[in-house]
Order: structure tokens, then C-alpha cells, then sequence
């Protein structure tokens, strides 16, 4: 028999360990419930959602979170615009692991996001049968299905090559795993198929939304704007810019941008644009693992203390002086050089630059090192732990995938204008304008996803999308990134930034 964990109204699950012979569910210490209460009605298949939820928060071992990592780790310290000066992470900052399939930093998100895709296919496949009503039933697919989306569009951006690189979709992905039934060993699917397989979901997804009627009451679970967003990032993805600009639309539809004033409080908290997000209430057990703790600039982790996130000098120096989110990050300039380390950035305590950002944000840790262009956008609520809620779609990155989609689309006034919406009208930058168009226009646009986006996990991915080159300058060229880090990763390295498949799946799976 299956065993599933409930834990009060979150469902901590971890199906089918990828590699492993156990072909059950793994659990988590609270209440164990069978397989069968679990889908016996509408109720228990809501714990089964709430577990998927659950799994974007979960400690996975070996300093994994959920999807807080894949922020950090994937989407941030391998791009170019993050900065942090530690030694644990160097390897991971220099696309190390993308080859290396035996390391669990290659298979990690394998592992992840097969553990959601195994759960939403065991709901997908049995909530049609269980009691209950046949709206309820209808929401709770419409969510599982939006998982599975979410999981096989992130996967492929990892695993699959750039469509451009692709033949058209061609080049083989991942495994497609659709059904509990499916056998353990299968071939990896063309791209062009996950990605049909990612639209079919999220199409299905918003027909059972808008049929059930049946409205969330937490930013944590997912309705028909989230599949939206979705839909919209995996359309990017694929170069489809008119379903890009359809669903971006339509997925910010309900979400107006943030005001300046709420900009500037943080983002530890769901504001209006926040179109779907997870909490950690009992994040403290991630302690110095969850995403929080690692780059919240007031957390009480090991990692801050010793060496706080900070913006790339070259993109800190590109956002115009009258824009409030250059105010979002430590500008040393006017202050004693002497009084921080040009390379590492770490401040002198007790320095007048060190008093004055302490008097500015009085929530850092007294014990904690300041440092030269250190971020103070993302905070945490509470500690320890880096307790916050965690950001996974805004409109403000719909806003920009129509403005991309746009500019592809041959309407460059429409997305210029959708720049300036963003910017000027939502008083970000109150003087700034855009008349640019053709290839400035998309420099603008790549700017702008780099500012607006910094630190919540887009970085590394948007490089891999764009074909761009990762230049991290040493402070003798103009940059702040450490000696280790400092060095061209171009589009062709590392097999064209595609993640080898893990020894995890390729030992047990004779179909690859």
C-alpha cells in the first residue's frame, strides 16, 4: 500500500525517489494516512494539493529547499548579475555540474520536480473517481495539471536544449512521464513534444477553472491566472511569442503592478502583483537552507552573516539614478575607499559607510558584514530560518514577457509603451522614457528583466534563453565579482549550458 503524510492542512509528500527501487511514497513524520483515504473524496485529494504545494518548501537534504534552490543555485549564482563571495559556492557559480552527472547538483532538480510531476500524476489519474462535488473535482485537477506544467516547463529550460538550438523541437528532452503506470524505463521525449504536452495541460487546466467556478483562498494554491503565467513563461521558452502575449495578459489581468511605496518595503510579502507564491510558516526546520535565509539581507544565516548578496557592479551602474530600485542595493560611491574591500566588497565594521547603512536598515544583524552593493530588496520576515513569503510569478514579469513577445511580434511602440508602463506609470522611474526600437529595444527590454527581476531566479535561465554570454568582471575591469568567479561563459560552453541527464535516472532507465 501507498503511504501518504498528511500533516495537519499541508501535505508533505516525496514520491518515488528517482533511482532509488522504492516505488512508494516516502514520508515525512506526522500522521500517516493510506492511499486510499487520501483519494476517497474531494478531501483528501485537497491534502494531496496541499502536499504539492508543500513540496516547493521542503527540505530535501543536502541544503536543498524546494524551490527556493533552484532560485538560488540555478537561476542566480550561475548567471551574471548575482554576487556572493563564498567558497562553497564557486563551483556551482562556474556551470560546473552541468556535465557532471554523477554530482547531486546535476541531479537535483531532476529529482525535485520528477517528485511533483510522480504526485500530480497520481492526482490527475484518480480525482475524476473520488467523492465529492464535480466542481470541487474539476479545481483540483485543473491544479494538478498546472503542477505538472510548471515542473516539465522548468525541466526542460534545465535538461532541454535552447529551441533555437533544437531543430525545431527535435532534439530530445526529457522523460515524459504522464500515468502512475507508466513503466520505470523510457525514452527521453522531443522537445517540441513536452512543450505541446506543457500546452495541452495548462489548456485543459484553465478550461476545468473556468468551468468549476471555485475561487482559491491563498496565493499558495493555483487558479487559472497562475496557468496563465505559465503558460506565458513556457511560451517564451518556445519562441511562440503570440501565446506568450496572450497569456501574459491574461495572467496579470487581476494583479496591478506595485506601487513605489509598496516596492520599497520589501519583498517578503505578497503585494498586489504577486500571482503565485508559497509560504514557509515552519520554515524554521530549512534554517540556514531555505532561499530566505540565504539571500534575505536582515537573516541570521551563516551565509549572510559572513557574506551578503549583492548586485554586479556593471548592472547597478545601468539603472538611471532617478529609478527607486537603484535604492534597493549599497551605492559605495562618495565614501572613503579604503574602507572596504574592492574585490569582496566587505565594509570595515564601525566604518562611517558601515554606521550609515546600519542607521538606514537597523534590522541587519548586528554580527553580519555589510558590503559594498549588498541588496536590500528581498528580507525576511522572521527568524531563524529566513521565514518569507517566496515569490514565484508577478505581473511585473508578465508585463515584461509581452513587452519581449511584443518587440518579436514586430510592435516595438506596443512594447515600448509596455516599458513605460512598468517603469514610468508605476513610479519606479517617473522620468523615464522609451523611444528605442529593433535590436536597442530588445537591449532595453533585457536590461529591465535583469533590474526588475534580480534575485528571484531568473538570471542564469534568461542568459541560456537569450543565447547570451555570462561576463562576470573582476574590479580591475570595471566589475565586482570575486577572482574565482570572473571569467566568459559563452552560449556554446558547457554543452550549450544543457544539463546532462543524471546517472540517477540513466542507471535504472535502459530506454536512454
Amino acid at each position: 500500500m501507498k503511504k501518504i503524510v498528511v500533516n495537519f492542512l499541508l501535505l508533505s509528500t516525496l514520491f518515488i525517489n528517482i533511482g532509488c527501487e522504492k516505488d512508494y511514497l516516502e514520508t515525512i513524520p506526522s500522521e500517516e494516512v493510506s492511499e486510499e483515504i487520501i483519494f476517497k473524496d474531494t478531501e483528501g485529494v485537497t491534502y494531496a494539493i496541499n502536499g504539492l504545494a508543500r513540496l516547493m518548501m521542503t527540505d530535501m537534504g543536502r541544503s536543498f529547499n524546494g524551490e527556493g534552490s533552484i532560485k538560488l543555485l540555478y537561476g542566480e549564482l550561475t548567471g551574471s548579475n548575482y554576487r556572493k563571495d563564498e567558497s562553497s559556492t564557486v563551483a556551482i557559480s562556474n556551470n560546473e555540474y552541468i556535465e557532471n552527472v554523477t554530482h547531486e547538483n546535476n541531479s537535483y532538480p531532476w529529482h525535485y520536480y520528477y517528485m511533483i510531476i510522480s504526485n500530480a500524476n497520481e492526482i490527475i489519474a484518480q480525482v475524476d473517481g473520488v467523492h465529492g462535488f464535480a466542481s470541487v473535482k474539476k479545481y483540483l485537477k485543473a491544479q494538478a495539471l498546472s503542477y505538472r506544467a510548471y515542473a516539465y516547463t522548468m525541466l526542460v529550460q534545465i535538461y532541454g536544449n535552447r529551441w533555437q538550438d533544437s531543430n525545431n523541437g527535435q532534439a530530445k528532452s526529457v522523460v515524459l512521464r504522464l500515468s502512475p503506470k507508466d513503466p520505470r524505463a523510457m525514452p527521453l521525449a522531443p522537445l517540441k513534444q513536452v512543450y505541446d504536452q506543457i500546452y495541452s495541460d495548462l489548456g485543459q487546466a484553465i478550461v476545468l477553472f473556468t468551468e468549476s467556478n471555485y475561487k482559491r483562498n491563498t496565493n499558495y494554491l493555483i487558479d487559472a491566472s497562475v496557468a496563465h503565467a505559465i503558460f506565458a513563461r513556457a511560451a517564451l521558452n518556445r519562441q511562440d511569442y503570440q501565446s506568450a502575449l496572450n497569456h501574459a495578459i491574461l495572467a496579470r489581468e487581476d494583479y496591478p503592478l506595485m506601487s513605489m511605496k509598496a516596492y520599497k518595503e520589501g519583498f517578503d510579502n505578497i503585494t498586489s502583483e504577486w500571482i503565485w507564491s508559497s509560504f514557509g510558516s515552519d520554515e524554521n526546520y530549512l534554517f540556514d537552507n531555505s532561499y530566505g535565509a540565504m539571500i534575505g539581507y536582515n537573516s541570521i544565516s551563516t551565509s549572510v552573516i559572513a557574506s551578503p548578496s549583492r548586485i554586479s557592479k556593471e548592472l547597478y551602474e545601468s539603472i538611471p539614478t532617478t529609478d527607486i530600485r537603484k535604492e534597493l542595493f549599497l551605492d559605495p560611491t562618495g565614501y572613503d575607499p579604503s574602507t572596504y574591500n574592492i574585490t569582496t566588497g566587505a565594509i570595515q565594521k564601525n566604518s562611517l559607510l558601515d554606521i550609515t547603512v546600519r542607521e538606514r536598515f537597523p534590522n541587519i544583524d548586528k554580527k553580519a558584514t555589510t558590503a559594498a552593493y549588498m541588496q536590500f530588496k528581498i528580507k525576511v520576515t522572521s527568524q531563524p530560518g529566513g521565514v518569507m513569503h517566496v515569490n514565484h510569478f508577478r505581473s511585473s514579469e508578465m508585463c515584461l514577457i509581452q513587452a519581449e513577445a511584443l518587440h518579436f511580434l514586430g510592435r516595438d511602440n506596443e512594447a515600448s509603451s509596455t516599458l513605460v508602463e512598468l517603469t514610468k506609470n508605476t513610479q519606479r522611474d517617473s522620468n523615464y522614457v522609451c523611444t528605442k526600437t529593433g535590436v536597442a529595444l530588445l537591449n532595453e527590454i533585457i536590461k529591465y528583466r535583469a533590474i526588475e527581476l534580480w534575485g528571484e531566479g531568473f538570471d542564469w535561465f534568461d542568459y541560456k534563453r537569450l543565447n547570451l554570454t555570462i561576463d562576470r568582471k573582476s574590479s580591475a575591469h570595471g566589475g565586482n565579482a570575486s577572482d574565482l568567479v570572473t571569467k566568459k561563459i559563452t552560449p556554446d560552453m558547457n554543452n550549450k549550458w544543457t544539463y546532462r541527464i543524471p546517472k540517477i535516472e540513466t542507471d535504472y532507465n535502459s530506454e536512454i
